[in-house]
């Protein structure tokens, strides 16, 4: 049982954007039918691509597909296009990915779907939006998220170096999230009008807008600085050091008079105040270069444990740079429900939950994902008889 219990979801969509729209539907309690090609989605492929993580599950599989219903579906096929619009005749959600002109040619359009099923939210994932001169063009995490928005050219560690390229689903998963919000939106609204309606989310529009503070500035026609190399910040009290077992963390002092204090007591180096070059703001950084090197110096004197607990008893913010490892081990990922164990069944013990809960209100066990058309022949004879193909 969940929040959304009986709710009927078909996800039609490919790879993670819109599939974890889904995935966040049925995590709440809906039903989630998970209709694929008959040579499987591509995203089931990704395992043997080079620089992508190798393991013995197909972890990213079973991350965004878990507790769905499998079948495969040409929709070239007039035999199988008609099984398609059986399930969108029922269902209360359907989630879609293709382009635009891919949509129009098998006929699974918004326009094409209204008249089938009144209540239905049609949840349209698109690239570049739904109008303008590449809405027909296919979209993708790392070239249209990624790099449209700005975010590849602002995040280079030095910016003579090369544009920074994003890791798998970085912007995926969090505009997946926009579409499910925008698809509760109309659920709710079709409480009290009984009507569906088509929803959008794009993945340029999601990168503008986790890019958006610097993206407003430069609507304002804001000089947006360069980013500087890590030696020579704005400010050496926002800056990434070493510690000396080699661990990597990022001081986060944003209140400058106040922090500087904090940060002589837990580096217990009290001389600095009362060096010309430091003890103004002003000084501090128009000198943030040789801070720094003072500053890699110093931390190089302890490990990270013991300045961890240093900074925690002056309350100055900071952080440890993970890796994806040290990152599921943290100690706080598991307590926050960050990480949670799976169903019995499931190919994986623990699993990435979703970011959002009820108080209250338990999410569905995460169990496994579905082989390519594993429900298939279960769906059709329930369509066949009647049946509710999502409760097969």
């Amino acid at each position: 049982m969940g929040i959304l219990d009986g709710l009927k979801v078909i996800d039609a969509a490919s790879f993670i954007a819109g599939p974890s729209a889904a995935t966040l539907l049925g995590d709440f309690g809906a039903d989630v039918i998970k209709v694929e090609p008959p040579g499987g989605d591509g995203y089931r492929r990704l395992l043997g691509l080079p620089g992508f993580p190798t393991a013995d599950v197909d972890y990213h599989w079973q991350l965004d597909n878990r507790n769905k219903l499998g079948l495969a579906l040409d929709l070239r096929d007039d035999a199988d296009r008609q099984v398609f619009l059986d399930l969108a005749a029922q269902a209360d959600v359907l989630v879609v990915n293709h382009p635009l002109p891919v949509r129009r040619k098998l006929g699974i359009a918004w326009g094409d779907l209204r008249g089938l099923n009144p209540g239905l939210i049609y949840a349209s994932l698109t690239g570049f939006g739904e109008t303008g001169p590449e809405a027909d063009s296919p979209g993708f995490d790392l070239s249209t998220y990624w790099a449209r928005s700005g975010l590849m050219d602002q995040v280079r560690p030095d910016m003579d170096g090369p544009p920074a390229p994003s890791v798998a689903g970085q912007g995926d998963h969090p505009t997946g999230v926009a579409l499910f919000g925008a698809i509760m939106l109309a659920l709710y609204e079709r409480q009290s009008t009984g009507r569906g309606r088509e929803v959008q989310s794009s993945l340029i529009a999601n990168g503008l807008w986790s890019n958006a503070c610097l993206a407003q500035a430069a609507l304002a026609g804001g000089d947006i600085p360069r980013r500087r190399p890590r030696h020579a910040p704005f400010s050496a009290l926002v800056n990434t050091y070493r510690a000396r077992d080699r661990k990597w963390f990022i001081v986060s002092a944003l209140e400058p008079e106040r922090d500087w204090q904090r940060l002589l007591r837990v580096i217990e180096h009290p001389g600095l105040a009362d060096d010309p070059r430091f003890s103004a703001i002003e000084g501090r950084r128009e000198n943030a270069a040789a801070l720094t090197t003072l500053l890699d110096d110093i931390f190089l004197e302890r490990d990270w444990p013991d300045w961890r607990a240093r900074f925690e008893a002056e309350r100055l913010s900071v952080g440890p740079v993970y890796s994806p490892q040290d990152a599921v081990a943290d100690a706080q990922a598991r307590p926050s429900a960050a990480v949670r164990r799976t169903a019995d069944g499931a190919l994986m013990a623990e699993v990435i939950d979703s970011p959002l809960w009820l108080e209250g209100e338990a999410k569905r066990p995460a169990g496994r994902a579905p082989a390519t058309d594993e429900h298939g022949k279960l769906i059709r004879s329930a369509l066949k008889d009647g049946r509710s193909p999502w409760r097969p």
